[in-house]
């Protein structure tokens, strides 16, 4: 699968710092997720953070099984528009996008890796 080259450099040069500032300095819940998505502990798959697609950063993804895992929170109330536009484009490109909420993290975190789970099984 191709995906888009890197954006111009003048933006590659920004986008590459956030992403890295964002996988030093995860929200709880991302930070709650990714110790259960590292070191493949899910069906022995394995996930990189913070990965760049374009002129997008996605919380997880899974080379694989191009899959992007995205864990909203409160500020995505306000974004919906844009989070529909950003998958859009993902979905474009053949990735499959799912999304959990903070609190889902938080309050159902089994659920969430069950869910998980069963997205990497499908084609």
């Amino acid at each position: 699968m191709k995906f888009p080259k890197r954006p111009p450099p003048e933006l590659w040069s920004k986008i590459k710092i956030l992403a890295r500032e964002l996988r030093t300095s995860p929200t709880p819940a991302e930070d709650r997720l990714w110790q259960q998505l590292r070191r493949k502990h899910i069906g022995g798959m394995k996930f990189r953070r913070q990965h760049v697609f374009d002129r997008f950063i996605v919380d997880f993804y899974c080379p694989a099984a191009l899959l992007v895992i995205e864990v909203d929170g409160e500020s995505h109330n306000r974004q919906q528009e844009y989070d529909a536009l950003r998958t859009e484009f993902l979905e474009s490109l053949g990735l499959r996008v799912i999304r959990f909420k903070n609190e889902d993290v938080y309050q159902n975190l089994d659920g969430v890796l069950e869910m998980i789970g069963e997205a990497l099984q499908r084609p």
